[in-house]
């Protein structure tokens, strides 16, 4: 009796942990969660950052914006990868700002402080080259740069991989 009753309890232990871990991985699957909002670091389990990063690029197409433009922005990536974290943030305080009118298939738009300020995968198929447009909020927000995290599986990942500035038109 005893011995089904630790065989009982070591099955249930068993399968708990396992569906604990199942949930928590594939949360995952479907994006960022909003715990990456502010460092773009995944919460992987055992995920382990890689540098340097030699695989992946964002470019925007302008070196200058006005207030309220559209800015192109392209990711570029030798490598597949499975997901992904993107935002523009100011330069002079590292603040995300504006916020994301197209996204390719595959994404969503998350809301780290702001409506769709924020972009991340929607499932877990195979990106290399994603292109997105965003919008400069209507009133001056001084220069910014875009940042991507990306996740290449659950257990390798580079970290706010950044663009080139696009400077504030207009500022000295």
């Amino acid at each position: 009796m005893e011995d089904s009753r630790r065989a009982h309890t070591a099955i249930v232990g068993w399968a708990c942990t396992t569906l604990c871990l199942v949930s928590y991985v594939s949360a995952f699957s479907h994006g960022a969660s909003l715990s990456a909002c502010t460092d773009m670091m995944p919460r992987h389990l055992r995920a382990q950052l890689h540098s340097p990063n030699n695989y992946v690029t964002v470019h925007i197409n302008m070196s200058f914006y006005s207030p309220g433009d559209k800015v192109p922005v392209t990711v570029r990536s030798t490598r597949d990868f499975m997901g992904f974290l993107l935002q523009a943030r100011k330069v002079s305080n590292d603040e995300i700002t504006g916020m994301f009118i197209f996204i390719p298939p595959g994404s969503k738009l998350l809301t780290c402080f702001e409506d769709g300020d924020t972009v991340t995968h929607s499932d877990k198929s195979l990106k290399r080259n994603l292109s997105f447009v965003w919008k400069a909020p209507d009133q001056p927000i001084g220069d910014i740069k875009f940042f991507i995290s990306v996740v290449q599986s659950y257990f390798v990942y580079w970290a706010k991989i950044e663009s080139a500035v696009v400077a504030h038109r207009g500022q000295n």
